[in-house]
């Protein structure tokens, strides 16, 4: 595999950060530690130029927080910034370094947008390639260190065909006629900002199985909801780490009060029951002590229950949607999602131009289906003057 240089100070980052500001084309990946933490970060950054490999150790100068050198470069229109998937890693390093982003090219959105029938990055390099890319390290704890030699090896493997990836998927773009569709895709996402994490409090009634509970079985699942956020939060483990979903609703639907009841229902092991095992009793008494209340409405989608005429709207362009998916072999959902169905059915377009204001519709797909989509739209619904509108209430 690769070799690769590993920046672990920061007067290695500096002058790195100022030969990257030189290069016109660089790949990047991170890895972050979220199946390990509560409180996750970005743990490493990997960037590699047409010659080298670099693997930049935040954790080591510091923290996320002292990447900062890299800022220009992210920032610069004249350099391309390569990733594979890239949502994830732009959402870490804008919150975690306040990055701002330009001039992207993402090679997974670009296969998606080919019709490729397998879009991951080891897909990708078996294919374009003829390499195994290791996948063995996709849940390591990056936040440890040292480092494994396995865990080095499989960071800079992420970023070894990048960029010869990305030619490749550029050229076969610009021969499909849908470079620019790509280009549109990489400068919304170089735009896109993230809401700050709240922690939801209704989130128990997410929990697959809750709405069954009775009301006081629903009262003790929040109680033991609200005891495992806290509890992750002081470890700093991921919620489904302390105690499971399932484990939850089994304690909340036979609502022990003594520890050794407690100890006989699944996924409770001794160790957690000597750490919180009291906790978890007291937050079961909590809830015992009254039912739970009417059950708040959750937020939804934003998506309105639908009329039969937009009903009817929407079956047609579904129809629309995969006949021409297929003429570019392209997912329909890449092509047109869900919601932007739906959106155009309330619409009710008669033209192309009545779509222009829809915040589901990207400028790609309006430009060259607008009025494919406004006249299957408006040959859904039924002759004017039929009366059939007016019956709905």
């Amino acid at each position: 595999m690769a070799d690769f240089e590993i920046i672990d100070n920061r007067a290695d980052l500096d002058s790195l950060a100022q030969d990257l500001l030189s290069q016109k084309t660089l790949a990047f990946d991170t890895e972050a530690d979220s199946f390990y933490h509560y409180f996750d970060k970005t743990c490493l950054v990997q960037v590699a130029t047409r010659r080298h490999i670099y693997l930049i150790d935040p954790l080591a100068l510091g923290g996320p927080a002292e990447l900062a050198p890299l800022a220009p470069v992210f920032a610069s229109p004249d350099i391309c910034k390569i990733f594979h998937a890239a949502e994830y890693d732009i959402f870490v390093l804008k919150r975690d370094c306040s990055f701002q982003f330009a001039n992207l090219f993402d090679t997974m959105v670009s296969a998606q947008l080919l019709g490729y029938p397998s879009v991951g990055l080891a897909g990708l390099g078996k294919r374009h390639f003829g390499v195994n890319l290791p996948k063995d390290e996709q849940r390591s704890d990056w936040s440890k260190r040292p480092l494994t030699a396995k865990q080095l090896t499989y960071a800079a493997a992420d970023v070894l065909y990048l960029i010869s990836l990305a030619e490749t998927l550029k050229k076969e773009l610009r021969k499909a006629r849908r470079l620019e569709w790509a280009r549109e895709e990489f400068a919304a996402l170089a735009k896109r900002e993230w809401p700050e994490r709240e922690f939801d409090a209704l989130g128990y009634l997410r929990i697959k199985g809750a709405r069954r509970l009775e009301p006081r079985g629903l009262s003790v699942l929040r109680e033991l909801y609200l005891l495992r956020d806290r509890r992750a939060r002081e470890i700093d483990r991921p919620p489904f780490k302390v105690l499971g979903n399932r484990t939850l609703l089994d304690i909340a639907e036979q609502r022990p009060t003594r520890l050794s009841d407690l100890s006989r229902i699944k996924g409770i092991t001794d160790l957690l029951l000597r750490r919180m095992g009291r906790d978890v009793v007291d937050a079961v008494k909590t809830g015992r002590k009254q039912d739970h209340g009417p059950i708040p409405k959750l937020q939804g989608n934003g998506r309105r229950r639908m009329d039969r005429h937009a009903e009817r709207r929407l079956v047609a362009l579904k129809k629309w949607r995969a006949g021409r998916a297929a003429e570019l072999s392209m997912d329909p959902g890449v092509l047109c999602p869900n919601s932007a169905l739906e959106a155009i059915s309330w619409r009710a377009p008669e033209v192309g131009k009545d779509l222009r204001e829809l915040p589901e519709l990207k400028g790609w797909f309006l430009r060259e289906f607008g009025s494919e989509v406004a006249e299957v739209s408006r040959s859904a619904d039924p002759p004017r003057g039929s009366g059939s509108k007016g019956s709905d209430a």
